[in-house]
């Protein structure tokens, strides 16, 4: 639990979780979706279809846990980058009936774009 905390305290969910009115605890993750056969992996020279997967799961409150979820972002690259600041607006919804402070709503046009 203290690892986890620890995470949104200090670790790679920090960026997500600043400010939040609540103690969270969670875990980045990555799912590599191809062999890299000893190769570096660049997000951005790789097929947006072979991109690593996003993972990140969390509870809160952490004392006290009343949420606990999983989120799996397909080819969105680290947890931290894209499943994490989607779990800290799940949670936010569910805690305080709110998103947090600057969320970005959907762009439709970008995600129609982008299909």
């Amino acid at each position: 639990r203290r690892a986890m905390v620890g995470v949104n305290k200090e670790g790679t969910g920090t960026r997500a979780f600043a400010g939040a009115a609540y103690e969270a605890a969670g875990k980045t993750g990555t799912a590599q979706v191809f062999s890299l056969k000893g190769a570096q992996y660049k997000e951005g020279g790789t097929k947006k279809e072979l991109r690593d997967h996003a993972l990140f799961i969390a509870f809160a409150p952490a004392d006290k846990p009343k949420i606990a979820l999983a989120v799996i972002v397909e080819n969105g690259g680290f947890g931290a980058q894209s499943a994490a600041p989607i779990a800290r607006m799940v949670i936010d919804y569910y805690l305080l009936g709110k998103l947090p402070k600057g969320a970005a709503t959907e762009d439709v046009a970008a995600v129609e774009a982008d299909e």
